[in-house]
């Protein structure tokens, strides 16, 4: 484990790495798997003492400094409209989202159809939120009215024109929908994300329940925030006022995990496991010989965990090498070498130690066993809906086994209003014979959220 705390992040964060692995492969062994766990202390939030610069909000949180950038993206197509009380809603918790804003936030509202419109402050750039600007901006939130299709790739280029030309380091943009993207093409909302991924980062929202969740989560995983379902309109304040303040909190952005392997050894896959899973793999950009960036978005008060799988080439017993150094690094503001954040090291030994070699680490094992959980919740809840319903028992009892033996409450109990469970122990089970809408697209949206290691 390194640690380091550098002076061109913030000057109350610090950040840790550590690794967890059992290190002992057989005579033929080839691939190690590790745990890497980050730790980020004192982002956006000083420790809990307000940063250097910052001035509170009328809620009393803490302005990141320099500050952040938020654009806040609300559906108002047709279906807004039924119920009426579906755009009520949303025009109340954008309106509470913009209460929580700290002096100096730079921000801006559109409303998205099939074309995106800024509504405030409506020049082409960005407000900075101050008493006035954050009452106007309630105010123009009078004008958001229902009509027309449904367009999302229009709006995320529009964020990002908007984000462009911010002063912050944290750009960030928080986006709800209740339908379908049936205005533009899968190949159009794909062009979008391409073009947007690694610019701003993105929490997508869909309230009701009649948006595609397969959407809404491609979305927030391409632009690295948070998916969630708000069946109910009315909570639609209590999650915008919620994601708005952690956007706040984020104080380093732009961080990369980046892997160095040495001649011969290659990286198998790189995975978030925690506190959600997330495949990064393919996510991979040069940095050099040897090494890759992984994208990991931006970071305040928190601690992620990261599943490493390297492929080395047989050394032999007896003989021990370095399989990957894990860094997170972030880019240098005048372009120049990036700064290293925190560094672990991954370890391969050879041994004819059975016990030793066969042994499999708990960390390694527990999110091996969540990743399945999440697949087995998304083939199970697929085959459900083709009309297998063998599969689906098959599958969603899988899941209701794994959710039980690692302790994963939370996901035992959205299994439970799609599954009776008879024995969870066992994956034991029977498919309700109906189920809510709302249940099925929270327990599809929520699949990927993991537990940490029991200690």
């Amino acid at each position: 484990m390194a640690n380091f705390t550098k002076s061109q992040v913030p000057r109350f964060s610090a950040f840790s790495v550590d690794v967890y692995q059992n290190e002992f492969l057989p005579e033929d062994g080839r691939e190690v798997s590790a745990i890497v766990t980050v730790t980020s202390t004192g982002g956006g939030t000083g420790g809990g003492a307000p940063l250097a610069g910052a001035t509170a909000s009328p809620t009393g949180i803490p302005a990141p400094a320099p500050g952040a950038a938020v654009v806040i993206m609300v559906d108002c197509s047709g279906s807004m409209d039924y119920p009426p009380t579906k755009l009520r809603n949303a025009r109340e918790a954008t309106a509470a989202a913009i209460d929580t804003l700290p002096d100096g936030v730079e921000f801006a509202v559109v409303a998205g159809t099939h074309e995106a419109k800024e509504v405030y402050p409506g020049d082409g750039g960005l407000a900075v939120a101050d008493a006035r600007t954050r009452t106007a901006a309630v105010r123009s939130l009078r004008r958001l009215a229902a009509g027309g299709g449904t367009a999302i790739g229009t709006w995320l280029r529009l964020t990002d024109e908007l984000l462009a030309d911010a002063a912050s380091r944290i750009r960030h943009g928080i986006l709800l929908t209740d339908g379908r993207n049936e205005h533009e093409s899968p190949e159009d909302l794909r062009a979008a994300l391409e073009a947007v991924a690694g610019r701003f980062t993105c929490d997508a929202r869909g309230v009701g329940t009649d948006w595609e969740v397969q959407e809404v989560t491609t979305i927030a995983s391409a632009l690295l925030g948070t998916a969630d379902i708000v069946a109910d309109p009315a909570h639609l304040a209590a999650d915008f006022t919620a994601m708005m303040t952690e956007a706040l909190g984020k104080e380093v952005a732009d961080v990369a995990l980046r892997l160095w392997t040495p001649v011969g050894a290659e990286v198998v896959f790189v995975k978030q496991v925690a506190p959600a899973v997330e495949d990064l793999t393919d996510r991979r950009t040069g940095a050099g010989p040897r090494a890759g960036d992984y994208p990991t978005g931006s970071w305040g008060d928190e601690s992620r965990d990261y599943h490493v799988c390297v492929r080395v080439p047989d050394a032999g017993v007896g003989h021990e090498m370095l399989a990957a150094r894990a860094s997170l690094i972030v880019p240098a503001p005048d372009g120049g070498a990036p700064e290293v954040l925190g560094q672990g090291l991954v370890r391969a030994v050879w041994t004819d130690d059975l016990a030793a070699s066969t042994a499999i680490n708990a960390q390694v094992a527990h999110y091996t066993g969540q990743a399945e959980l999440a697949a087995a919740i998304r083939s199970g809840l697929d085959a459900r809906k083709s009309g297998d319903f063998d599969g689906a028992t098959a599958k969603l009892g899988r899941a209701v086994q794994l959710a039980a033996a690692s302790g994963n409450a939370d996901t035992a109990k959205l299994l439970s209003k799609v599954v009776d469970v008879v024995d969870a122990a066992t994956g034991t089970v029977r498919l309700k014979a109906k189920v809510a809408d709302a249940d099925e697209m929270t327990l599809e949206t929520r699949s990927t959220k993991t537990v940490r290691v029991k200690k």
